[in-house]
């Protein structure tokens, strides 16, 4: 076959395909459109998934009728006009492809009314055809019909999926649309059904919009973040660890206003919150990157859905560190969520709606009434203490202290921490801790894990974290290639502390060894972090080697269950997890403790009915 110009019509139809991929690229191209025309109102109707009936109507500046025939050409545009806007892109759209490449596959209807113009016009397209422009009777703004999608490409309809499929598509697109535009009223409906309904949100009306796309709890499971750092801002909100996912289908990124997919930015996110989130589960988030024009190349995709940054490096690292200083502030307050929410059967409800906010009420029957609370339980050496506070009156107790260790470790009314007092011990695994309001149920190995982690990440960015030289070497026995395993990551070893070389084929010998391990068994906790490292049996998520090191080695050497602490222990134990950060989770992602408040024990046991 010899070489030849396809024709027009093909040509069309090929660029289609690019940018027209189903129903709901024809909405993404509409809806941008009405947005850089500074429209406040977009409607979007939709008929059989979209391939009936396509319908956006904004309440933009409009085209004017001279202009109709151009805008439906190919490559004509009004947003772009040498190579310097090419670089510096501030519309959402700029290729001119979308409404001839529309046009090409359907039966398409542009109606505008400019503003300041005596009346509305009109243009058809069907299948590529084009029906000269006609006045037309129109409110000011534009209207655009798309009927009849793909009628003309039979291949291209065969992949048109049911239309159930093809609206949430359209429906999902919409959403991140409006989160991408506050200022905007969107309305999508479906035949007779409004799937979506939002109003222009007015300063610090957000939480409204995010409440009623991505459901009630997503504000309230969030926190709001802004970073600056010269031309570069990110803002938006982080979605707490407690309130991952079992499906990456709430995070959202947003740059310069437009929504994209950008592996990038959403790897960034990903290693923020590696130490935080259980393994398999997602962060929810909802982002915003505000930067330079000239930083960022939009017109890297024809769905214009990725992005490439000058530096991305820079970028990454940007977005990274942004995000993991909001993260490190997850952990006790006497305030905040609890790190884990639990369910008890005739109480859930009550529970699920005030678990999270550390507030609940009683729902039916009489109303709460909060009696006068013990004093907090202070530890003695006498064994009759508790019950002697029991039998006294809140109005005769008295407290008194005195200068004992155990004295100083307990908590005083004036002086309450977020974790309380501690109790007692539960199975050897859990400590109960009592607070003003309630009590908290902490894991304590968990906590502990997090706490050492903390620690050995800040050692391990140190020049020389604490360590201790030995008189005599520990010697362990390992088999070959562990051995060969440890001294290949020598590097993560010694910057954790530790000083060792080998002694023959299966001996290794510590010279020196971090101080937090100081009394500890060393040799067990270095022979398990070798196997752990060897299979990644903790099935750590984190990301480097020095990370996974550190986060195996805090795991195999924070307490383990069934080991009896003292209560000056357990005290100790609580306070730093109160100065540690992301104390909330352990570093593989579980929650380190909860909280049930005395309404929420009340309702346990039917009190206040």
């Amino acid at each position: 076959m010899p070489i030849r110009v396809l024709p027009g019509e093909l040509v069309d139809q090929i660029a289609a395909g690019e940018v027209i991929e189903r129903a709901a690229s024809v909405v993404k191209e509409l809806v941008e459109n009405s947005l850089d025309a500074g429209a406040q109102r977009v409607e979007i109707d939709i008929e059989r998934g979209g391939v009936g009936l396509i319908r956006v109507r904004d309440d933009g500046c409009g085209i004017p009728a001279d202009e109709l025939p151009i805008a439906i050409s190919r490559h004509a545009t009004s947003k772009i006009a040498s190579l310097e806007d090419l670089e510096a892109i501030t519309t959402l759209g700029f290729r001119g492809e979308a409404l001839p490449s529309i046009g090409s596959v359907s039966r398409l209807r542009v109606a505008s009314h400019p503003t300041g113009a005596a009346h509305g016009s009109e243009i058809n397209v069907d299948g590529g055809a084009v029906v000269p422009v006609r006045p037309s009777a129109h409110p000011p703004g534009t209207t655009i019909e798309v009927r009849d999608l793909f009628f003309n490409v039979p291949a291209r309809r065969k992949f048109v999926r049911s239309d159930a499929t093809e609206l949430g598509h359209i429906a999902r697109l919409v959403e991140r649309m409006a989160l991408s535009r506050f200022d905007v009223t969107f309305r999508l409906r479906s035949g007779d059904r409004v799937l979506l309904d939002v109003q222009a949100a007015k300063d610090g009306g957000e939480g409204g919009r995010l409440g009623q796309i991505l459901g009630k709890d997503f504000v309230p499971r969030s926190v709001p973040m802004e970073h600056h750092a010269g031309p570069v801002e990110v803002s938006g909100w982080v979605g707490l660890p407690t309130a991952s996912r079992a499906q990456p289908d709430q995070q959202f990124w947003f740059v310069n206003g437009r929504a994209v997919r950008d592996k990038l930015l959403m790897n960034a996110v990903r290693v923020a919150y590696r130490d935080v989130l259980y393994g398999g589960r997602h962060a929810t988030y909802v982002l915003y990157l505000t930067l330079d024009p000239k930083l960022v190349d939009v017109n890297a995709h024809p769905s214009k859905l990725e992005v490439r940054f000058r530096d991305s490096r820079q970028i990454h690292e940007f977005v990274f560190r942004a995000i993991e200083r909001v993260l490190a502030n997850t952990k006790p307050d006497g305030a905040a969520a609890p790190a884990a929410v639990a369910e008890f059967s005739g109480a859930s409800a009550a529970y699920g709606a005030s678990g999270m906010s550390g507030r609940s009420s009683v729902s039916r029957g009489a109303p709460y009434m909060a009696s006068a609370p013990l004093p907090f339980y202070q530890p003695s050496r006498s064994p009759w203490a508790v019950a002697d506070t029991v039998r006294q009156s809140p109005a005769d107790t008295q407290l008194t202290y005195d200068n004992s260790p155990l004295a100083e470790a307990s908590l005083t009314l004036q002086t309450e921490q977020p974790l309380g007092v501690a109790l007692a011990q539960l199975h050897g695994i859990y400590i109960l801790a009592q607070t003003r309001d309630g009590l908290v149920v902490v894991d304590m190995h968990a906590a502990h894990e997090r706490v050492l982690y903390e620690r050995f990440k800040t050692a391990h960015g140190a020049a020389a974290p604490a360590s201790q030289q030995l008189l005599d070497p520990i010697v362990i026995e390992l088999k070959a290639h562990e051995l060969e395993a440890i001294l290949e990551s020598r590097t993560e070893w010694e910057q954790a502390g530790f000083d060792l070389d080998a002694l023959g084929p299966t001996r290794l010998a510590l010279r020196r060894i971090p101080a937090l391990l100081i009394g500890e068994n060393v040799a067990e906790i270095v022979a398990s972090v070798v196997r752990d490292l060897e299979t990644d049996a903790n099935g750590h998520h984190l990301d480097g080697a020095a990370d996974k090191f550190l986060g195996t080695l805090a795991c195999r050497t924070a307490i383990h269950a069934h080991r009896r602490l003292t209560l000056p222990e357990m005290n100790a134990l609580l306070r730093q997890m109160e100065s540690t950060d992301r104390a909330n989770q352990c570093n593989h992602g579980r929650p380190t403790w909860t909280r049930l408040s005395l309404p929420e024990l009340d309702q346990l046991f039917l009190r206040g009915r």
